[in-house]
């Protein structure tokens, strides 16, 4: 267990005034712990090898040298590989998927059929021509329940000469209702009247929300893509049986193409001369049938990143994103697919959009108001939110990228006492210790960054407080603020600089390796998040904490704000 000499503040009254000596708050909080919760600190005292939790920091700040040799591989599969190829006929189901609604008793199944095109002269399929069923029961045979959805085909167009356009397969979404929690149901998808279902699949739906009740394993895992690195994270993320996966951004690196189908590690570096920023769409494919032997049994839920832009004809933007996958959004009241929430047991999710409007004025602030003032924290007592570009991350790449979105959102979440933070974007794995605006904060969350789950863009291995490696203020224009928002620091060791000139006090462990995260909520206070790294298996850790929530000193806000009523 790593010692600290750093102090925490201790609140008073909701304001945070009172400086308290490190031994004194940490034995203050384990022995609050020792009595709410004896069965647990039993389990993390009494193991072999002790496991520490965030009442033993902040943690002194630990950086585990860059390996050069974990780049792994970090070259795409080809459209040749057997498991990206099309294995089904005609308008027979494929890139089979589950994501969650806002509750255990509903899912959504997805799946696409027909085949796309791409070319000079393409002709989109009619989505009418197909039904979107789901047969599904809690038995094998007979499936006694069957629901009907909704289907739509996407195009990706580009009016300049010599680039292809494409047109998707028929992608249909229909949501199940009803369902029981902890439950598993089979199903099958497709349209029975020409004979196209799919094969029996299945998936468990998750528990009823309550302090007590929660998923065994939930994934995290970011800026996946589809390298052979990929296809690393995912069997060692398989193989640890998740209940839930969140996948914070960035998902196929079909932008790292152009429509002819070749690829860069670097875009702007190999074609800077493009008329337009040019995907090649058939990726998202590749990615669904590689992906579908988890997300078929496992839901996944996604929140859109900077490579889910893909802009096209018409300013259109992020339509491969929001057409593929089903969301909650008009289950949570949300008038977007970039933004939305659910639950998953006894957690409260939300998913943010950091390439829209964050404002206090935009439509999502407003959203993420109502949504926060909603959470009843005796059902739901954790709350973790999820977007895609860190907001704390001391590495070079993308540093203080989304400081306009922290500058405007993050008192609120903070308000509302949000336990965990999930993040991708920046290619390492980086845990912060609690902090809020830069401070050490026994109240704030834990922001984790997982953009670490294998694309095929470089690693990101340099630190923003190493000699010469502070970006330039002017790099982190906001152009969904209009403006600069990444200032000096003006208070703490790093007053007056853009950067640290040393691993930053907020930051707890970083390393540069790919991997994917496990978070498992034992209770209302207690959660073990563990990291695996990619060349140690699933069987073996890179990180691991006991996040615990302090209800009792860190009380959270529970009504609604005036401005919201105002507003309404």
């Amino acid at each position: 267990m790593l010692l600290s000499t750093h102090s925490y503040t201790l609140p008073l009254n909701g304001k945070y005034k009172l400086l308290l000596p490190m031994m004194f708050w940490r034995s203050f909080l384990l022995l609050l712990s020792i009595i709410a919760i004896n069965d647990v600190v039993a389990v993390v005292v009494t193991n072999a090898k002790r496991i520490p939790s965030t009442l033993d920091g902040p943690f002194d700040p630990v950086t585990v040298p860059y390996d050069v040799s974990l780049r792994g591989n970090a070259v795409d599969l080809p459209d040749t590989d057997p498991r990206v190829r099309r294995r089904v006929k005609g308008f027979e189901p494929e890139q089979i998927s589950v994501s969650l609604s806002v509750s255990y008793d509903s899912v959504w199944i997805s799946w696409v059929t027909g085949e796309f095109q791409i070319g000079n002269t393409i002709k989109p399929l009619n989505p009418n021509t197909v039904a979107s069923l789901v047969r599904y029961g809690r038995s094998r045979f007979p499936l006694t329940h069957e629901a009907i959805g909704y289907s739509l085909v996407y195009n990706q167009l580009y009016p300049f000469e010599g680039l292809q356009n494409y047109t998707s397969g028929i992608i249909h979404h229909v949501r199940l209702t009803g369902l029981k929690p902890s439950t598993l149901y089979y199903y099958r998808c497709g349209d029975p009247s020409i004979s196209a279902l799919s094969d029996i699949y299945h998936f468990r739906t998750l528990p009823v929300s309550g302090p007590r009740s929660y998923p065994k394993r939930i994934a995290v895992v970011g800026d996946l893509g589809l390298t052979y690195n990929t296809t690393d994270t995912i069997s060692h993320l398989t193989r640890n049986n998740p209940d839930l996966v969140i996948l914070v951004g960035d998902v196929t690196y079909a932008n790292l193409y152009l429509t002819n189908g070749t690829g860069s590690d670097c875009y702007d570096c190999s074609f800077p001369d493009t008329p337009i920023h040019e995907t090649y769409q058939p990726r998202w494919d590749y990615w669904g049938r590689f992906m579908q032997s988890l997300i078929s049994k496992t839901p996944i839920m996604v929140v859109e990143g900077n490579h889910e832009i893909e802009e096209q004809a018409g300013n259109q933007r992020f339509v491969a994103y929001s057409s593929r996958f089903a969301f909650p959004s008009k289950e949570s009241e949300s008038s977007s697919t970039f933004y939305y929430s659910f639950n998953a047991g006894g957690i409260h999710f939300i998913m943010l959009g950091a390439y829209i409007s964050y404002n206090k004025s935009a439509e999502q602030y407003k959203w993420l108001e109502r949504d926060l003032a909603k959470v009843d924290r005796s059902m739901t007592p954790w709350l973790v939110a999820a977007w895609h570009p860190p907001w704390y991350s001391s590495y070079k790449a993308h540093y203080k990228e989304a400081e306009c979105m922290r500058v405007e959102m993050e008192e609120l979440l903070y308000t509302y006492g949000v336990d965990i933070v999930l993040n991708g974007h920046v290619h390492a794995y980086e845990r912060s210790n609690r902090v809020y605006n830069f401070t050490l904060d026994p109240c704030g969350p834990v922001h984790i960054t997982v953009g670490d789950g294998g694309n095929r863009e470089k690693m990101a291995i340099e630190h923003a407080d190493e000699t010469g490696n502070c970006p330039e203020a002017s790099s982190t224009y906001d152009v969904y603020m209009g403006g600069f928002c990444a200032k000096n620091f003006t208070s703490g060791p790093a007053a007056g600089k853009f950067c640290w000139d040393w691993q930053p006090d907020y930051s707890a462990f970083r390393e540069s390796s790919f991997g994917h995260g496990i978070l498992e909520v034992k209770n209302e206070t207690w959660a073990l998040w563990t990291w695996y790294r990619n060349q140690e298996s699933n069987s073996k850790v890179g990180d691991q904490i006991y996040i615990v929530r302090q209800p009792d000193i860190c009380p959270v806000h529970h009504t609604l704000p005036q401005r919201w009523f105002a507003d309404s």
